[in-house]
């Protein structure tokens, strides 16, 4: 059972949480993350989603989730990163590359330029059950045969325009 903070339209939180899955109280949103790690070749790390999931089956993004009662966004993204993938990185005092509001909340995304090699990934056995490096052009290809989350393909333009310019990467 996940336990997640409720926050008002200005992103302030109400002291109400809400357990996942519940339908959540009128004019209140949640916290989500995702994280995004690039290589040095300008390829994504993605994950397929496990069958038994929402979304099951399709490829995704390197990693997301909820933020938990009590975490902020940089605290949700170095958990999530850990129990999907397995990969150690601490966000603390990073700031998300971007921010999109969607109906149910605040989605930040996080992104990291590191060669990571996947025999080195755990993946975490409820959620996960495959990663692999793609290019954007590999990406944009899964997405046109239904196999990638459904990501408008401007959005995914957009991440992969934000990797190209390094000001904005950790490292």
């Amino acid at each position: 059972m996940e336990i997640l903070d409720l926050y008002d339209r200005y992103r302030k939180k109400t002291g109400k949480t809400y357990i996942r899955g519940d339908v959540m109280p009128p004019n209140t949103y949640r916290l989500i993350v995702h994280v995004l790690i690039f290589d040095r070749d300008g390829r994504l790390l993605i994950q397929q989603r496990k069958a038994e999931k929402s979304m099951g089956g399709l490829w995704d993004i390197t990693c997301g989730g909820a933020c938990q009662s009590g975490e902020n966004t940089d605290q949700a993204a170095s958990r999530e990163l850990y129990e999907e993938l397995g990969i150690a990185f601490n966000f603390r005092g990073s700031r998300p590359i971007l921010t999109a509001n969607f109906k149910y909340g605040f989605d930040d995304f996080y992104m990291i330029h590191k060669n990571i090699r996947l025999e080195d990934l755990k993946l975490q056995e409820e959620e996960v059950s495959d990663a692999r490096w793609a290019s954007y052009d590999e990406v944009t290809r899964l997405m046109k045969r239904g196999k990638f989350v459904k990501y408008k393909k401007s959005f995914i333009d957009l991440l992969f325009d934000l990797e190209k310019d390094k000001r904005f990467m950790e490292i």
